[in-house]
């Protein structure tokens, strides 16, 4: 599915990172622990997080993921959205919550397959 796909389907606004509207992403990933996404995740996955802090970033970044989607209507402050920008990260906020948007996302084909093999 194509991040623009992705923007439309949770009724998300873009943030940062237009540069990757065209990718695509093969899995998704939901959690509040990065921690968690460090020991689980692997490539090409969107992350959805209603944790708004710069390791979010940092973590994306070790893990090379390249979209990270803030659910329950969080904003990233200036200094999040220009250390994404700064890695080539694209940005999304969405007003649903973490289960809402994961159910949207799996119902429309975007399973969370890859990420535990």
């Amino acid at each position: 599915m194509k991040v623009r796909d992705i923007i439309g389907l949770l009724d998300a606004e873009l943030l940062a990172g237009s540069e990757n509207l065209d990718m695509e992403v093969c899995s998704a990933f939901g959690s509040d622990l990065m921690s968690d996404v460090m020991a689980y995740v692997k490539d090409n996955v969107l992350l959805l997080t209603g944790l708004v802090s710069p390791q979010v970033v940092r973590t994306a970044e070790m893990m090379d993921i390249k979209v990270i989607a803030f659910v329950r209507g969080k904003n990233p402050g200036r200094n999040i959205l220009e250390l994404a920008d700064e890695k080539g990260i694209t940005v999304i906020s969405t007003k649903n919550t973490m289960y809402i948007s994961c159910g949207k996302l799996y119902n429309a084909g975007l399973t969370g397959r890859g990420v535990w093999e």
